[in-house]
């Protein structure tokens, strides 16, 4: 076996970026990765339309951390890119987060003119405010209408998101769902909002193209690595430098505490022959169908393709970690679960020159800046360590 400082588990943003910075550190890496292609879920590929799809789902780029910005903009071209989101109620298309625009579209003329009304002089100089704070509020008017906003752009989509009955969806997580006062239509409201040119698999090809990374496709962590006597076992040689795990830890201890829930998507592409199948990148469909969204991936890469499109439509369902064709995409973060993942935690500290990073390994959902963020704190504290 060739003799490397640091193994890294996992090709998506938490592992290519830790064995980007390490390698510019001189240190020896290699990359086990069990997919057949690396970029982890940001993987994108053009297709027979030639349009440039997101195999894993649709991800934007957006942050308010310059440093992560500077970072991935240094590998490849970035091109501004306003993220906007429609939410379909009951037939008819809204601004989601919920805005004015969407009041007037949902309300006549008189009703819409003084709920806005009501609304700026209840909430001056706030530019958002929680639905939560509104079904809560003293004014029964206010209260009526934060109810609609539960009800209609809440409720049925959380519920088909995390597969539980309406009835059973806690008001309280809904703190963070905001309407807004006001017209703004962004869907996110971060200061470096931008998509790569060419799509992200280029970012991971470019991040990863170094004399000190070797990378191993169709390589299975549980196939390779093995933990015994609180060793660490690569091909079944003792293995005593840096080992960093991306990926999930249960998986990784063959569930020994049993599997850690989450949910995962059944993605269905469709190609149509028209130039744009709807008339922005992602619509909700918050009070109809047994899918939650549809993207069209043309806005988001802005291709000019006459007559082709390729869209998008996520089923959301329950993780079957003995189905090959299921992924964990989201944790659900509750009490049971987050003491479940503790003991792999807890396993996972007798080893102590292994670092986990990254939505699976640390059973958190990360948005992409965060986990490269994070990628940064723990390749640093890799480098110091041998200072």
């Amino acid at each position: 076996m060739k003799n490397y400082d640091v193994i890294v588990v996992g090709a998506g943003f938490a592992g290519a970026t830790i064995a980007n910075l390490l390698a510019k550190a001189n240190k020896k890496v290699l990359i086990i990765e069990k997919r057949a292609q690396i970029g982890g879920n940001m993987y994108d590929y053009k297709d027979e339309n030639g349009v440039l799809v997101h195999k894993y789902g649709p991800h934007i780029f957006h942050t308010n951390y310059k440093e992560v910005f500077d970072y991935l903009s240094s590998f490849v071209p970035f091109t501004k890119y306003e993220h906007r989101v429609l939410g379909n109620i009951d037939g008819t298309l809204v601004p989601v987060p919920f805005n004015f625009t969407s009041l007037e579209k949902c309300f006549d003329k008189e009703r819409a003119d003084y709920l806005k009304n009501k609304l700026l002089a209840l909430y001056p100089n706030q530019t958002r405010v929680s639905i939560l704070d509104l079904m809560n509020s003293d004014d029964e008017d206010v209260r009526e209408f934060g109810l609609f906003v539960y009800e209609k752009v809440f409720v049925y989509y959380t519920a088909k998101q995390w597969g539980i009955h309406p009835d059973k969806v806690d008001k309280s997580v809904i703190n963070r769902v905001p309407v807004v006062l006001g017209y703004d239509d962004l869907y996110f409201a971060d200061t470096y909002q931008y998509m790569p040119v060419e799509g992200f698999t280029k970012i991971f090809e470019a991040m990863l193209n170094h004399e000190n990374i070797d990378i191993r496709l169709h390589t299975s962590a549980r196939d390779v690595l093995k933990f015994k006597d609180d060793k660490i076992f690569f091909e079944n040689e003792e293995f005593n430098n840096i080992l960093v795990f991306t990926g999930a830890l249960d998986e990784l201890f063959d569930y020994a505490f049993g599997a850690l829930p989450y949910r995962s998507l059944r993605l269905v592409f469709e190609k149509y022959d028209v130039t744009y199948y709807q008339p922005n990148s992602v619509v909700n469909y918050l009070t109809s169908e047994d899918f939650t969204r549809i993207s069209e991936f043309k806005y988001l890469s802005n291709q000019d393709i006459k007559g082709k499109t390729t869209i998008l439509k996520e089923y959301s369902l329950k993780y079957d970690k003995d189905n090959k064709e299921s992924d964990p995409y989201y944790p659900i973060q509750n009490e049971e679960n987050i003491a479940l993942y503790d003991k792999y935690h807890n396993l996972a500290k007798q080893y102590p020159n292994m670092y986990l990073c990254g939505r699976l390994a640390e059973y958190k959902y990360y948005n992409m800046d965060m986990v490269i963020k994070k990628a940064f704190e723990v390749a640093n504290n890799i480098i110091n360590k041998d200072k």
